[in-house]
Protein backbone atom coordinates (compact mmCIF):
# COMPACT_ATOMS: atom_id res chain seq x y z
CA UNK A 1 0.00 0.00 0.00
CA UNK A 2 1.44 3.35 -0.99
CA UNK A 3 1.88 6.11 1.62
CA UNK A 4 -0.74 8.18 -0.19
CA UNK A 5 -3.29 5.34 -0.11
CA UNK A 6 -2.52 4.70 3.54
CA UNK A 7 -3.08 8.38 4.40
CA UNK A 8 -6.36 8.40 2.49
CA UNK A 9 -7.53 5.23 4.26
CA UNK A 10 -6.62 6.66 7.66
CA UNK A 11 -8.43 9.89 6.88
CA UNK A 12 -11.56 8.02 5.82
CA UNK A 13 -11.41 5.89 8.98
CA UNK A 14 -11.00 8.95 11.19
CA UNK A 15 -13.91 10.73 9.51
CA UNK A 16 -16.09 7.64 9.91
CA UNK A 17 -15.23 7.49 13.63
CA UNK A 18 -15.94 11.20 14.05
CA UNK A 19 -19.37 10.95 12.41
CA UNK A 20 -20.23 7.78 14.31
CA UNK A 21 -19.36 9.51 17.59
CA UNK A 22 -21.44 12.54 16.63
CA UNK A 23 -24.43 10.36 15.81
CA UNK A 24 -24.11 8.54 19.13
CA UNK A 25 -23.77 11.72 21.22
CA UNK A 26 -26.36 11.77 23.94
CA UNK A 27 -29.02 14.45 23.93
CA UNK A 28 -28.95 17.06 26.65
CA UNK A 29 -30.64 15.68 29.76
CA UNK A 30 -33.60 17.58 31.25
CA UNK A 31 -31.70 18.41 34.48
CA UNK A 32 -28.80 19.93 32.51
CA UNK A 33 -31.19 21.87 30.25
CA UNK A 34 -32.94 23.16 33.39
CA UNK A 35 -29.61 24.19 34.93
CA UNK A 36 -28.69 26.14 31.79
CA UNK A 37 -32.09 27.83 31.79
CA UNK A 38 -31.64 28.82 35.46
CA UNK A 39 -28.21 30.22 34.59
CA UNK A 40 -29.62 32.25 31.70
CA UNK A 41 -32.50 33.44 33.89
CA UNK A 42 -29.89 34.68 36.37
CA UNK A 43 -28.30 36.63 33.52
CA UNK A 44 -31.70 38.00 32.50
CA UNK A 45 -32.51 39.13 36.04
CA UNK A 46 -29.04 40.55 36.71
CA UNK A 47 -29.57 43.96 35.14
CA UNK A 48 -26.14 43.53 33.54
CA UNK A 49 -25.27 44.35 29.95
CA UNK A 50 -23.95 41.80 27.48
CA UNK A 51 -21.45 42.67 24.76
CA UNK A 52 -21.69 40.66 21.59
CA UNK A 53 -19.53 41.54 18.58
CA UNK A 54 -18.84 45.04 19.87
CA UNK A 55 -22.47 45.93 20.63
CA UNK A 56 -24.02 46.12 24.09
CA UNK A 57 -27.32 44.34 24.67
CA UNK A 58 -29.69 44.15 27.60
CA UNK A 59 -29.55 40.92 29.56
CA UNK A 60 -32.98 39.68 28.37
CA UNK A 61 -31.79 40.01 24.76
CA UNK A 62 -28.63 38.12 25.65
CA UNK A 63 -30.67 35.34 27.21
CA UNK A 64 -32.75 34.95 24.05
CA UNK A 65 -29.62 34.89 21.87
CA UNK A 66 -27.96 32.26 24.04
CA UNK A 67 -31.12 30.14 24.12
CA UNK A 68 -31.13 30.13 20.31
CA UNK A 69 -27.51 28.97 20.36
CA UNK A 70 -28.41 26.29 22.92
CA UNK A 71 -31.25 25.03 20.71
CA UNK A 72 -28.84 24.81 17.78
CA UNK A 73 -26.28 22.86 19.82
CA UNK A 74 -29.00 20.56 21.15
CA UNK A 75 -30.19 19.81 17.62
CA UNK A 76 -26.61 18.84 16.75
CA UNK A 77 -26.26 16.88 20.02
CA UNK A 78 -23.09 18.88 20.54
CA UNK A 79 -23.46 19.77 24.22
CA UNK A 80 -23.80 17.48 27.24
CA UNK A 81 -23.26 19.77 30.24
CA UNK A 82 -23.49 23.37 31.35
CA UNK A 83 -19.76 24.06 31.21
CA UNK A 84 -19.66 22.79 27.66
CA UNK A 85 -22.57 25.10 26.77
CA UNK A 86 -20.65 28.03 28.27
CA UNK A 87 -17.52 27.10 26.30
CA UNK A 88 -19.25 26.44 22.98
CA UNK A 89 -22.03 29.02 22.95
CA UNK A 90 -21.84 31.59 25.71
CA UNK A 91 -18.19 32.68 25.72
CA UNK A 92 -17.61 33.99 22.21
CA UNK A 93 -19.28 34.65 18.90
CA UNK A 94 -19.37 31.61 16.67
CA UNK A 95 -19.28 34.01 13.69
CA UNK A 96 -16.51 36.45 14.59
CA UNK A 97 -14.78 34.57 17.41
CA UNK A 98 -14.90 37.74 19.54
CA UNK A 99 -15.17 37.13 23.26
CA UNK A 100 -18.52 38.01 24.88
CA UNK A 101 -18.40 40.42 27.83
CA UNK A 102 -20.69 41.11 30.78
CA UNK A 103 -20.84 44.44 32.57
CA UNK A 104 -22.81 44.92 35.75
CA UNK A 105 -23.36 48.47 36.96
CA UNK A 106 -20.22 50.60 36.94
CA UNK A 107 -17.83 47.67 37.22
CA UNK A 108 -15.43 47.00 34.36
CA UNK A 109 -16.64 44.42 31.80
CA UNK A 110 -15.47 40.86 32.33
CA UNK A 111 -15.49 37.86 29.98
CA UNK A 112 -18.91 36.22 29.91
CA UNK A 113 -17.31 32.85 30.62
CA UNK A 114 -15.94 34.17 33.93
CA UNK A 115 -19.30 35.73 34.87
CA UNK A 116 -21.33 32.66 33.90
CA UNK A 117 -19.04 30.21 35.70
CA UNK A 118 -19.27 32.31 38.88
CA UNK A 119 -23.06 32.34 38.60
CA UNK A 120 -23.08 28.60 37.96
CA UNK A 121 -21.03 28.02 41.12
CA UNK A 122 -23.54 30.12 43.09
CA UNK A 123 -26.48 28.22 41.62
CA UNK A 124 -24.92 24.87 42.39
CA UNK A 125 -23.96 25.82 45.92
CA UNK A 126 -27.51 26.99 46.62
CA UNK A 127 -28.87 23.64 45.42
CA UNK A 128 -26.19 21.57 47.19
CA UNK A 129 -24.52 20.45 43.96
CA UNK A 130 -20.74 20.15 43.74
Amino acid sequence: MSPRTLKRSLLIALLALFFAAALNAAPLTPPIRAEIEVLLSALEASGCRFNRNGSWHLAPEAKMHLLRKLDYLEDKKAVQNTEQFIDLAASASSVSGKEYLVQCGDTPPIPSKQWLLAQLATIRSSTGQP
